[in-house]
Parts: structure tokens; C-alpha cells; sequence
């Protein structure tokens, strides 16, 4: 664990500071493309925050090719190498894309050749566990379609959910943190060495996105692009096809006392339709129903629009960093709950924790009115919206009750919106609404 650990820390370290020079870069380069009918933020901002996560990604690997234990990965098996090929063809498209916005078509068809490549190098699904009949195993080209599918599918999902600061990177990292749960969990617990390439995966993957995140909450400094989307896309995929083609069940019958009792153990890697789109359930859904509208409207399935479900949370009114929340504790509902219909009775009660906690904080942002409100005496270390509005003490220079009250009922004029271009993040649509005491609306 403590490898893994490690590995995770620099990842995130290395991503976090290459992240400040790689938005300098992209201002300088012109990645600021303008804003679209389909955007949330309102400034310009810099993207290609791809780039630090690729870097990031390299350093993970390549520091885990110098651990003790981590180095046997690199050894017995190919898919770290075939993983890094994949990455950098997906993440140079990526780079092109947020610079001069080539055609969808065209990032499909790179998708599916980063797929082939990892295929071509052994990242494949070699036989799938199906319950009921057990250990199915597959031919080479139903597994090579069954691959890229899987990849070209990962990928397009978590660039579909990419549309709010901090969302994509957020949930990805909550589904490789489940992910990590379960794939050590199989190598450790049943002494698999085939899990640990996925374990490693999820690991890094975990990393680039904790370390990219600081610059891209609300509102963020730096987009992470398509060439970051897909970039970590291609990751989760990578570990879903290593842990789901590569780990035979029969082998976990010696551990597990049966073929039947393996093969649901290995329930939250196929689910739903033989792969593992549970712990991406969310952005799977959202190009589910991307695709249906789009069709269904007559459009392509490319075409960009503002129907996604984080465009849905703000226009029913929820704020923009709620509605990433609301995102969050789905995430992390679904996956952990899959986790937890695989651990054992041990490790049992701390993933129905974290179940149990992700449910209780998504009803409490569902509430229309609740608005948690700090104590008095830790007012002074919270934002203003969770402090408790009473009457302030009277100060030198400060404005009589009358003068206050005759400047509440004047009428407040919303911001213009300035064209001249930004580089310091995004807000949420339009002009913020205020209160009648001429303050900022609370979250």
C-alpha cells in the first residue's frame, strides 16, 4: 500500500505543478477558444490542462518502475507500456483538438486506433465472466471489438460530463477510488498478480486527477480539455479491460470455494452488460441520453447541446458548485455501493459507510431551502454563505439603519458582462442574482 501511496503522490505533485506553467503556455498559444451556446462560464479560459496530466501520468509510471514491488508490473506484464502508447496517440489528438477543434469524426476514429494500439500490445479482454455460466472466454476479434468498444465508450463518456469546473476530474477520481478498492482488494486478498496492473492504473489515475483538481474547482483557472477528458477516459478504461479480460475467476476458485462464488466476486467489474460502466454510471447515462435526444431530434449524435445533466441541475436552480456536489455523491453512491455487493464482511461496514454517507449528503443538497449554517464562534473560519446573518456591530463610518434600508430598496442592476477576453476562470451563467440586502444569493 504504501508503493501505491507513493506513486499517488507524486503523480498528484507533478500534475498540480506543471498545471500553473501549462496555463501560461495555453494563453500564450491561444487555447481560449471562445465561448460557445452550450458553456457555463462566462470568461475565456485557457485549456490544454491535458498536457500536466499527460506529464503526470509519465511520472507515476516511471516511478513505479523504480519501486521494489511495484517494478514486477513492468516485468511480468506489457499493459503498463501499452497503456503509455495508448495515452500519448489519445492525448496528442486531445492537444490538437483544444488548439484548432478538429472534426468529431476524426477524434472517433483516434480513439479507436488508441485502442488498437493497446490492443496490438496486449491490453485486451481475453474471457468474460458471465454469471450463471461462469469463465466464457472469447476469440481474438471478439475481443479486440470488445475492447475498443469498451475504450471508444469509457472515453466519450467522461468527455461528455465534462461541462462544470471541477466534475469530470472529481468523479473519475471517486470511480478509481472504488476501482483501487476492489482491484487490491483481488491482487492482496487472493494473491492475483494479474490485478495489479489495474490496481497501479487506478492509482495514478487517482493521482492526475487530485492533482489537476485545485486548479480547476469553481471557478477554474485552467480547463483540462480533451486532451485531458479523453486522456483519463482512456485510463479508467484501461484498468476496466486489465481487471475484466485479464483476471480468470477460475483462479480465484481456489480462494473463493467455487467457480459461482468467483464469478460474483467479480460482480462490479462486468456490471451492467459485461463491463465495468458501474463506476462510470453517471457519464454513461449522460451519453446514453445524449445520444437518444440528439437522434431523436434529427441531429447528429456529435452535436453539442445544452441537455446534459449538469445543464439540467442549473436550470431547475441549483448552483454551480451544488450541482458538481449533487454529481459527486452520485458517483460515489453507485460506485461504492457496487463495491460493496463484492467485499467481504470485514471490509463491509466502511464501504456501507461511505454508501450510507454519499446518500445522506445528496438528500441534504436535494433540499430546495437547507443551507448548513456554521456556529458562532466558527463563523470568522467559513465562507460568508455559512454564517449566520444577525446584526452586525455599528463601526466607525458605517451607513445609519435608514441609509441601509433606502439602499436595499433601490433597485440593483446586474453586472455587465465585459467582451473583453479573461484568463482568470469561469462563473456560472449570466449575472449572479442578489438579495435584497444587495448581497450574493447563498449556495
Amino acid at each position: 500500500m504504501r508503493e501505491y501511496l507513493l506513486t499517488l503522490l507524486i503523480t498528484a505533485a507533478v500534475t498540480y505543478l506543471l498545471t500553473g506553467p501549462v496555463r501560461k503556455f495555453a494563453i500564450v498559444a491561444g487555447a481560449m477558444p471562445e465561448i460557445r451556446a452550450r458553456d457555463v462560464h462566462r470568461e475565456p479560459t485557457p485549456r490544454l490542462g491535458g498536457i500536466a496530466m499527460f506529464f503526470g501520468l509519465c511520472a507515476g509510471l516511471l516511478v513505479a518502475d523504480h519501486m521494489e514491488n511495484l517494478s514486477e508490473v513492468f516485468e511480468k506484464s506489457n499493459e503498463p507500456r501499452a497503456l503509455l502508447s495508448g495515452a500519448a496517440l489519445i492525448w496528442l489528438i486531445g492537444v490538437l483538438d483544444d488548439k484548432f477543434e478538429i472534426d468529431a469524426l476524426i477524434k472517433l476514429g483516434g480513439q479507436m486506433i488508441a485502442a488498437g494500439v493497446m490492443v496490438v500490445q496486449g491490453l485486451t479482454i481475453l474471457w468474460l465472466p458471465v454469471p450463471g455460466f461462469g469463465t466464457v472466454a472469447v476469440t481474438q476479434w471478439q475481443g479486440t471489438l470488445l475492447t475498443v468498444a469498451l475504450v471508444v465508450i469509457t472515453i466519450n463518456a467522461v468527455n461528455f460530463v465534462d461541462g462544470l469546473d471541477g466534475l469530470a476530474a472529481g468523479m473519475v477520481c471517486i470511480a478509481a477510488g472504488a476501482f483501487f478498492m476492489y482491484a487490491y482488494r483481488i491482487w492482496f486478498g487472493y494473491n492475483i498478480e494479474a490485478a495489479a496492473p489495474a490496481t497501479l492504473f487506478a492509482a495514478i489515475l487517482m493521482g492526475m486527477c487530485l492533482g489537476f483538481l485545485p486548479h480547476n474547482m469553481h471557478p477554474a483557472r485552467i480547463f483540462m480539455g480533451d486532451s485531458g477528458s479523453m486522456l483519463i477516459g482512456l485510463v479508467l478504461a484501461a484498468g476496466a479491460v486489465s481487471a475484466t479480460g485479464q483476471i480468470d475467476p477460475d483462479v480465484m476458485e481456489l480462494f473463493s470455494g467455487s467457480e459461482r462464488s468467483a464469478v460474483h466476486q467479480m460482480v462490479p467489474v462486468y456490471i451492467p452488460l459485461l463491463m465495468p460502466l458501474t463506476i462510470i454510471a453517471i457519464p454513461a447515462a449522460d451519453l446514453v441520453l445524449a445520444i437518444v435526444r440528439r437522434t431523436w431530434r434529427g441531429q447528429s449524435p456529435f452535436a453539442a447541446d445544452r441537455g446534459h445533466l449538469h445543464h439540467r441541475l442549473l436550470e431547475v436552480g441549483h448552483s454551480h458548485s451544488r450541482a458538481v456536489l449533487i454529481m459527486y455523491f452520485w458517483s460515489a453512491l453507485i460506485g461504492f455501493g457496487a463495491l460493496a455487493y463484492s467485499v467481504n464482511s470485514a471490509s463491509m461496514w466502511i464501504v456501507l459507510g461511505v454508501v450510507f454517507l454519499s446518500a445522506v449528503g445528496l438528500v441534504m443538497l436535494l433540499l430546495p431551502r437547507f443551507t448548513p449554517r456554521a456556529p458562532r464562534w466558527a463563523e470568522r473560519f467559513v465562507p460568508p454563505r455559512y454564517r449566520r446573518y444577525g446584526a452586525p456591530p455599528a463601526e466607525a463610518g458605517a451607513e445609519s439603519p435608514a441609509e441601509a434600508e433606502e439602499d436595499a430598496s433601490a433597485p440593483v442592476e446586474p453586472a455587465p458582462v465585459s467582451s473583453v477576453p479573461g484568463v482568470n476562470g469561469a462563473t456560472a451563467i449570466g449575472a449572479r442574482p442578489r438579495s435584497a440586502k444587495g448581497g450574493k444569493v447563498r449556495i
